[in-house]
């Protein structure tokens, strides 16, 4: 039984990582949970006891919580420009760390969390969960099995809203030090399964981004780019924040010689178009939509997560693959900034956008 603790209790976490501690009881258990506001700690708690397992033990300050020898791993969901710092003392106190995206805000951080987690051989995941999306694995055995010949081109399209109430529930959302924008906090999942497919590191990354309508965030509500890949092929990114009058689609379409593939509703979880030769059509055309647009990937995460342990091997999406998404997203803003292309690999964070801007 690995024992785990949850460090943030926030939206994310209250909405899928009890879910997944719930349903992975057999093989988890939730020993404590932290969270700076005690209230969402033991509403976190209580969530977890109201499903019939035992209450985890409540903390206002992951330091005491790290202290803990009967802890084994770590989940942390709190604003993402403190994933870094927390996940360094996590490792330095021997837990392994499953964290949610982004894994970091800066290139130079996420190779530090990759580099020390091997050092301390400790497992570092983080939380693409939509990976685990049936029809996501379904393209995946296509990819795999160079079912499209040549990949020509690929597009990831998240159309959502999110309005000014949302951005208040917590005041780091949208600010280049704890979040970046849309692309960074609402477009990196979709960003991570279009990278992931196409099968090819980036050569060049143009970028622009925008704040259309929301004057209250620091950071982007509109991000586009194209990239180009060192294979040959070609990706385009469209995210944004501002459908109306509420979120309209996340969409991965896949598009090679012999196969073109769309998958789309609520979370990259039904296929609208599915055609290779001899096929056309999948039954996963017909799944229902999730409950929220973070669909039910983290259940199986966390499985994995579990099994990367007591095998000793590496989480499916570990710090390497978590990173790459980050590191696109990088990428456009400092095109954006530069206003001209950006060649790979580049070395940026959040943190010197928000200081070369101000000084523009």
């Amino acid at each position: 039984m690995l024992k785990l603790a949850v460090i943030g209790c926030g939206r994310i976490a209250q909405k899928k990582h009890t879910e997944a501690i719930i349903k992975n009881s057999d093989i988890i258990e939730n020993v404590a949970v932290c969270d700076l506001k005690e209230e969402r700690a033991e509403h976190f708690a209580n969530k977890v006891e109201n499903s019939g397992l035992k209450k985890p033990e409540i903390y206002t300050d992951y330091r005491k919580l790290l202290k803990r020898s009967d802890i084994d791993a770590v989940a942390i969901a709190t604003e993402s420009g403190n994933h870094y710092e927390i996940t360094m003392e996590a490792l330095q106190n021997n837990k392994h760390v499953l964290v949610e995206k982004p894994m970091a805000l800066s290139t130079k951080h996420m190779n530090e969390m990759i580099k020390f987690a091997k050092r301390k051989n400790l497992k570092l995941g983080v939380c693409f969960q939509n990976r685990f999306n049936p029809p996501i694995q379904e393209l995946r055995k296509k990819i795999t099995t160079n079912s499209f010949g040549r990949i020509l081109h690929g597009q990831a399209s998240i159309r959502w809203n999110r309005n000014e109430e949302y951005y208040k529930q917590a005041k780091w959302r949208g600010t280049w030090e704890y979040d970046g924008g849309t692309l960074m906090n609402q477009c990196t999942h979709n960003i991570d399964l279009l990278l992931w497919n196409m099968g090819s590191e980036i050569n060049e990354i143009y970028g622009a981004i925008q704040n259309f309508t929301h004057p209250y965030i620091e950071a982007e509500d509109f991000g586009g780019a194209i990239i180009k890949f060192k294979n040959g092929s070609v990706g385009i990114i469209e995210g944004s924040a501002n459908i109306y009058p509420k979120n309209l689609e996340e969409t991965l379409s896949i598009f090679g010689e012999k196969g073109t593939v769309v998958i789309g509703g609520l979370a990259v979880n039904k296929i609208k178009y599915w055609r290779f030769e001899g096929e056309d059509g999948h039954p996963f055309q017909n799944l229902p939509d999730p409950d929220t647009v973070y669909g039910s990937g983290h259940i199986p995460l966390y499985k994995d997560f579990y099994q990367s342990i007591e095998e000793d091997r590496e989480p499916f999406i570990n710090g390497e693959e978590g990173k790459k998404a980050v590191e696109a997203v990088l990428g456009i803003y400092k095109s954006a900034l530069l206003d001209r292309p950006v060649r790979f690999p580049t070395d940026f964070s959040t943190i010197e956008l928000k200081r070369d801007i101000h000084s523009v």
